[in-house]
């Protein structure tokens, strides 16, 4: 579903983008889909010579989820000496925070088509535990102790 998008970008930008299907939530819960997204990276990573790839081209993309799974990897091999770097990451409307759901961005388009603010927090759910159990919590902000909302108001805060 995303082969043309993914030319596109891979064109315009001069690079060659890695985009892995992945196992999907519900049935699929955390960490499947990264290990999917991580684990065929690596191995793209490990045998560019055998693709023909220059490693100074490779790029890592997604959306939604796939985005927040782009840039899981990237953080991931960021870090990795023996795999070459990655030349970019791009994220298209990336699900990045799941800790407060009330945040300005959520309020100002709470209702725009098509990821409302209940259904981000729905699929997030799906994502993490494969149910939502706790949807009303998570949308209150009650679903984070104080002393971790403390922790991460440097990053994640109206201001």
């Amino acid at each position: 579903s995303h082969e043309r998008i993914c030319q596109y970008i891979a064109e315009e930008s001069g690079s060659l983008v890695v985009s892995v299907g992945y196992r999907l939530a519900p049935e699929h819960k955390y960490p499947a889909a990264y290990e999917d997204c991580l684990n065929a990276t690596q191995h793209f990573l490990q045998h560019l010579e055998h693709y023909g790839v220059d490693p100074a081209r490779v790029t890592v993309c997604g959306d939604s989820a796939g985005g927040n799974l782009a840039a899981a990897v990237s953080q991931t091999l960021a870090g990795s000496s023996d795999l070459p770097k990655l030349r970019a990451q791009i994220l298209i409307y990336p699900g990045l925070q799941a800790l407060d759901f009330n945040l300005p961005s959520y309020q100002q388009n709470r209702g725009v088509p098509l990821l409302f603010r209940e259904r981000a927090a729905f699929y997030s759910l799906q994502y993490v535990q494969g149910n939502t159990s706790n949807l009303q919590e998570v949308l209150e902000g009650s679903h984070i102790p104080p002393d971790l909302r403390l922790k991460y108001r440097k990053w994640v805060s109206p201001d």
